[in-house]
C-alpha cells in the first residue's frame, strides 16, 4: 500500500467573513491550513495512508492543531513538539477585480525555529513510498531549510519518490538568503516537480523565456532547463491559471516528463469561493494520479485538474472532497447538479 509523508508548517487562519477588508472586521473566522498538510488532508480523502511531519508548541494551540490533524484522518504519530508558537496567517478574501490578500504572522513559530536533526528522518519514512516538500519550508528560516534538505536526503537514500511544489511566497525569505542560494541543492533530490515560469525564475535563476507562463509554447525550455539544473527529476508540471477576476477563474495544466508533453483542458470556475489551498489540491491531486494512474500521464494531470478546479468551490484550505467526486469532474460531470 502506498504511503505518503509530507513536511511542513501548519497554521492558524484567521480570514475576514463575507469578503470584508481587514479594517472592516470584527471577528475573523478561525481554521487551520498550511500547503503541505493541505496535500496531506487530499490524499487522506482519496485513501492514501497519507502522513504529516511538523513541529508545533506543547500548549492549547498546538492541541487543536494535532487534533486537527487526526480529524483530517492524517497521521500525526511523529509530530515534534517544541517551541513557543503556532505560526498564523490572515485572509482577506478579494471578489471581483479585488485579489484576496494574506497577512503572515509566523517569524519564530515552533516549526520556523525546527533544526537539522530534530526529525528521526530513518524512522519516520520507513515504510513509505513518498515524500513531499515545498519552496515554504526552507523559506520560513535558514533552520528549516537545512531541515528539508536533511530530510530529501533521507528519502532518497530509502528510494523514495520525492515532490516538490516550489510555491514561491515573496513575502517570506526573510532571513538573508535567497531562493536560488537555497533551493537548488534541496531541488537536487526531487523527482516530481510543480512551478510555472515565474517560481522557477525565482527559485532557481532561470531566464524567463516568456514573462507570461499561460503562454504554453514557452513552457518545453523551462522544462528542459528544469531537467537540467535537477538530475533527478522525472516528472515537471504547472498549473495554468487564466484568472478573469478573483471571482471567475479557467485552470488548466501542463506535465512533462521528459519527453512528451501533456495538456489538460481549461476548465471554468465561478463563482470562486475559495482559491487559497487550490494550488496544494492539484499537487495532491497529481501525486495520486501518478500513484494510481502509472503510465498514464494524462489522466494524472486530468485528475489533478479536477481537483483544482473543486476546490475553488469549498471555503478554508482543505480540499474536502472525495475521490468519486473528482471522478465525476473527469469523466465530464461538473455541472453542479444535486446527487440523489
Amino acid at each position: 500500500m502506498n504511503k505518503v509523508v509530507t513536511f511542513g508548517e501548519i497554521m492558524l487562519r484567521l480570514s475576514t467573513e463575507r469578503h470584508l477588508r481587514f479594517e472592516q472586521a470584527k471577528a475573523f473566522t478561525a481554521s487551520y491550513g498550511g500547503g503541505e498538510f493541505n496535500v496531506a488532508v487530499s490524499l487522506a480523502n482519496y485513501g492514501i495512508n497519507a502522513e504529516f511531519v511538523t513541529r508545533i508548541p506543547e500548549n492549547e494551540i498546538g492541541a487543536c492543531a494535532l487534533k486537527e490533524m487526526r480529524k483530517m484522518n492524517v497521521e500525526s504519530k511523529n509530530i515534534i513538539f517544541g517551541g513557543d508558537r503556532l505560526g498564523i496567517y490572515y485572509l482577506e478574501t478579494g471578489a471581483g477585480t479585488r485579489g484576496s490578500n494574506v497577512v503572515y504572522d509566523r517569524a519564530h513559530s515552533s516549526m520556523a525555529t525546527i533544526e537539522k536533526g530534530a526529525v528521526d528522518w530513518e524512522k519516520v519514512l520507513e515504510g513509505a513510498t513518498w515524500f513531499h516538500w515545498s519552496g515554504i519550508t526552507p523559506a520560513i528560516s535558514e533552520s528549516a531549510a537545512e531541515a528539508c534538505l536533511e530530510a530529501v536526503k533521507v528519502a532518497h537514500k530509502l528510494g523514495l519518490t520525492i515532490s516538490c511544489d516550489l510555491n514561491y511566497r515573496s513575502k517570506l525569505w526573510q532571513y538573508g538568503k535567497t531562493p536560488s542560494e537555497v533551493m537548488p541543492e534541496i531541488l537536487h533530490y526531487s523527482n516530481v516537480i510543480l512551478g510555472d515560469i515565474d517560481t522557477a525564475y525565482f527559485m532557481l535563476g532561470i531566464p524567463k523565456v516568456n514573462p507570461n507562463y499561460q503562454d504554453t509554447k514557452s513552457l518545453p525550455a523551462l522544462y528542459n532547463k528544469l531537467f537540467e539544473l535537477c538530475p533527478n527529476l522525472k516528472i515537471a508540471a504547472t498549473t495554468l491559471r487564466y484568472s478573469v477576476s478573483a471571482s471567475h477563474q479557467r485552470i488548466g495544466g501542463i506535465l512533462f516528463d521528459g519527453k512528451s508533453i501533456y495538456d489538460a483542458a481549461v476548465k471554468e470556475v465561478t463563482p470562486v469561493i475559495d482559491r487559497v489551498g487550490s494550488g496544494d489540491a492539484f499537487m495532491g491531486g497529481l501525486i495520486y494520479g501518478l500513484l494510481e494512474f502509472q503510465n498514464n500521464n494524462q489522466r494524472a494531470l486530468d485528475f489533478a485538474v479536477a481537483a483544482c478546479c473543486l476546490k475553488h468551490t469549498i471555503a478554508g484550505d482543505y480540499n474536502l472532497v472525495t475521490l468519486k467526486e473528482v471522478e465525476n469532474m473527469l469523466d465530464g460531470d461538473g455541472a453542479g447538479l444535486v446527487s440523489r
